[in-house]
């Protein structure tokens, strides 16, 4: 079986029959710099004056200007899919990019969006005391959702009343602590369920954490980590960024370490996977892709050929004539391959920069 690691994109499989020619941005849009909008739309207007030069219509470069002026107040990074009928995607994103492109091909560049998705699961976070926790629920591209758990009883306290009223103070205090476990763990599975969430972290006090792991379901238990944090009086968040950074990050490398694994596995079994350009191609004309592996190099000049079915690929003209194809056009390896990959209800996994698939392409496939 293999594990659902890849982010999903419906509104990117809407698009892959949007004729183009389409142009394709990635732009640092730093907020802390002097003057940032200013220098912001400087970078763009040399990106801009690149791409008349490539040809790229004044039509669609005319819907991107206006999306960099306060693009800064939003994110480090700015991506934008665009052509003449449109803007078809606007996403901005926290971190700056790895690295900055605008192009314009007869086809989106998608794998940046679904590296960007890639990298930023949904997580939910819950700081936690024995009267009950804080909540949040982080998706990137729509608001966070952020709530509390627990009925904050006094009881919850133990107190040292001393004599023989000791007990029954100490057993109040440890069946509220169990009922407000009981209600952050349930408020916690249906965040986690709300917003398909990739991680749990923990942060708080040690028992009350103790206590909640022992009320999630086992699917949620498998995704806890515990961070340092401690409950807010005021209700802020608990943890680190740093911390909550680095959580998420791991469990990313991991994720790409399980497909990637599980394509070896695959191959070493002779069963599903193919791995490299010419077997790929052929998979995904055949509907039989269940994963697309990819690695999108800025600097990978490769091409492949398509046609207006986009589950019709080939790596030469030649391939697509063979099938009766006409009119196929030339695009780079990554568009084309992802393209086809949305259209034939896969999913994309994009590989790092270290990914081990030959020729930085590969699938798992829906049958052998």
């Amino acid at each position: 079986m293999t594990p659902k690691l890849w982010p999903d994109a419906p509104d990117l499989a809407e698009l892959v029959g949007e004729p183009g020619p389409f142009v394709s941005v990635v732009l640092a849009t730093e907020a802390e710099i002097d003057n940032a909008s200013h220098r912001n739309q400087l970078r763009w207007r040399g990106m801009r004056d690149a791409l008349l030069e490539q040809g790229a219509g004044e039509d669609a470069l005319a819907l991107v200007d206006p999306l960099v002026d306060d693009a800064h107040l939003q994110g480090q990074t700015l991506l934008v899919v665009a052509n003449a009928r449109g803007v078809h995607h606007r996403s901005h994103w926290s971190k700056l990019p790895f690295r900055e492109f605008a192009r314009w091909e007869p086809l989106p560049s998608f794998g940046a969006i679904i590296e960007r998705r890639q990298e930023a699961p949904a997580y939910v976070l819950v700081v936690a005391d024995r009267s009950g926790a804080d909540l949040v629920a982080v998706r990137h591209e729509a608001a966070d959702i952020a709530t509390d758990a627990g009925d904050q009883d006094p009881a919850a306290r133990k107190v040292n009343a001393g004599g023989w009223s000791q007990r029954r103070y100490q057993e109040r205090a440890e069946n509220a602590w169990e009922h407000n476990a009981k209600d952050v763990a349930e408020v916690t599975t249906r965040l986690v369920q709300l917003v398909d969430a990739r991680l749990v972290l923990l942060a708080g006090d040690v028992r009350a954490l103790q206590m909640l792991r022992e009320e999630v379901p086992p699917g949620v238990a498998e995704l806890v980590v515990e961070v340092d944090g401690t409950r807010a009086a005021d209700g802020a968040p608990g943890a680190e960024p740093g911390d909550i950074e680095a959580q998420v990050a791991a469990v990313v490398a991991q994720d790409s370490r399980t497909m990637v694994e599980k394509l070896t596995e695959e191959l070493g079994q002779d069963d599903r996977g193919c791995a490299g350009v010419s077997d790929t191609v052929a998979a995904l004309t055949a509907a039989q892709v269940q994963v697309l592996l990819v690695r999108d190099d800025p600097d990978d000049r490769r091409t492949a050929w398509f046609g207006s079915d986009p589950s019709v690929i080939g790596e030469r003209p030649g391939d697509l004539a063979d099938l009766g194809v006409e009119g196929a056009q030339e695009g780079r390896l990554a568009d084309v391959l992802i393209r086809a990959a949305l259209a034939t209800g896969a999913g994309v996994r994009m590989l790092d920069r270290d990914g081990d698939v030959a020729g930085g392409v590969g699938a798992i496939l829906r049958w052998s």
